[in-house]
């Protein structure tokens, strides 16, 4: 079955989720509901080309906002490219001894998340003669359909995985009846220059539980 619209849908949900704050560097706290360029991932996730750029214009909620506290596992250190350069010319070991560099740390993450993710196909300057939107659709929705993905998709951190469907086309689907304003919120990071690349945030907002990324305003 060819999906007509111009825009692909894809229902994403899962037990855990932590879409981490970047004002708050000490503690994670998460985001009261997924960021878009998370969304973006995700699609790519399923489907990615150098010839297509994904826009993703609306994400649902369709599970009440929950939130929990937990402590987790992390490691203190972190493995700097300088530092893995030297020692492998040395031929010195590389590793992180868990032992030592092991802490705990608080984070306040989403619980029973369950999204709605619209995207809309762009073609790039990449694409080959041969692409077409109609080509990179079909083949994002079938592999949507049939489960197929290039990496496992997750919710902020790689031990929170997400599972996903395809929304066929006429499907209804049902955002909770929530409306709010959700504060300054990241939508991307900014490429355009990749030796000084920058966040871009947007003020965000549910309307009665769908939060609208069209033509938004974004700060740099």
């Amino acid at each position: 079955m060819k999906y007509k619209s111009d825009e692909v849908r894809i229902e994403v949900w899962g037990p855990f989720a932590c879409f981490t704050r970047p004002d708050l560097k000490v503690e994670r706290v998460t985001y009261d509901m997924m960021t878009p360029s998370s969304a973006r991932n995700m699609v790519q996730s399923i489907y990615w080309h150098p010839g297509v750029r994904y826009e993703v214009t609306q994400i649902d909620v369709l599970n009440p906002v929950k939130r929990i506290q937990l402590m987790r596992n992390e490691i203190k250190s972190k493995t700097m490219s300088g530092r893995v350069i030297s020692k492998a010319v040395r031929g010195e070991p590389m590793y992180i001894n868990t032992e030592d560099d092991i802490m705990q740390r608080s984070s306040v993450i989403l619980k029973d998340v369950h999204y709605c993710i619209h995207v809309k196909l762009h073609m790039t300057d990449k694409a080959n003669p041969s692409d077409n939107l109609v080509k990179f659709t079909d083949v994002l929705t079938r592999r949507a359909r049939k489960g197929q993905c290039y990496y496992p998709l997750y919710f902020g951190c790689k031990e929170f995985p997400a599972y996903f469907r395809l929304v066929e086309e006429g499907e209804e689907i049902h955002p909770i009846a929530q409306s709010c304003d959700l504060g300054m919120m990241l939508y991307d990071m900014d490429y355009a220059n990749t030796k000084d690349i920058k966040p871009a945030f947007f003020m965000a907002s549910l309307d009665h539980g769908s939060m609208h990324l069209k033509d938004v305003r974004l700060y740099k």
